[in-house]
């Protein structure tokens, strides 16, 4: 029951993301939407913690995603500026939406020949971040955006980054996906110096520093890619061979 929990926490965040929208508190909106993020980092960890990793709940937290990190985002960024565009808008929020669904199920099916130090394409919860970081930025009080940034801009900027976060996810680009990082029991002084520096640095101005972070990591992969094309190495992030399962091996 408790990592079914934790989903469904994460599956409630992106519905009320979905109603707040509706309700033009966009603030609200994203905010449930990072705290769905926080969620689904959570409930798989849960559920090896205690034991209790089941299909049905691998099956239930790709719904959840879904929701939060597919549907939400998508309505969201549709209801604050994407509307005013027309058919632009609503295609745009489609694509995204559709292009999540996609990257959820190629997830499922790749789960066992993906190299786990990858994800393929842009994770769904890092495009939903993206989207929701730039409405939370911008609707944030007290920054005076709208003075020198016109409706019409902001629309096509979301429209820009909605665009962007939807493709990206379903490409093959590699993204670190940090699963090879090991707790251990006792860590160096350092890295908790460097853990509080973060959250200082975070607190600084959270809405700039968090969209800036998310930016970054969702162009890392064209840089990943570079890179490795530039050395000559392999750009797939396929660690074992599917066209013929006979001969499987590593890509090194």
């Amino acid at each position: 029951m408790l990592p079914n929990m934790v989903t469904l926490a994460a599956l409630f965040c992106g519905f009320y993301a979905i109603v707040m929208a509706m309700n033009k508190r966009f603030d609200l909106a994203t905010t449930a939407i990072f705290a769905a993020m926080i969620l689904d980092g959570l409930d798989g960890r849960v559920a090896r913690l205690t034991r209790t990793q089941s299909a049905f709940g691998e099956q239930m937290d790709s719904l959840s995603d879904m929701v939060s990190f597919g549907a939400a985002p998508a309505l969201v960024a549709y209801e604050w500026a994407l509307q005013g565009l027309g058919r632009w808008g609503w295609i745009a929020a489609f694509v995204y939406c559709a292009c999540a669904a996609l990257r959820l199920a190629r997830f499922n099916v790749n789960t066992s020949v993906v190299d786990k130090r990858w994800f393929q394409g842009l994770p769904s919860p890092s495009a939903a971040a993206l989207v929701a970081g730039f409405i939370w930025l911008m609707t944030d009080e007290g920054r005076g955006y709208d003075a020198y940034v016109s409706t019409s801009v902001e629309a096509w900027l979301m429209f820009a980054i909605t665009l962007y976060a939807g493709i990206t996810m379903v490409t093959n680009l590699p993204f670190y996906s940090f699963k090879d990082l090991q707790a251990r029991r006792s860590v160096p002084f350092v890295s908790v110096v460097l853990v509080v520096l973060l959250i200082a640095v975070i607190n600084i101005d959270p809405p700039l520093v968090l969209f800036g972070m998310f930016v970054l990591y969702a162009l890392s992969g064209f840089i990943v890619y570079v890179r490795r094309r530039a050395r000559g190495q392999p750009t797939s992030v396929i660690s074992i061979s599917t066209d013929e399962p006979e001969e499987q091996g590593l890509h090194k």
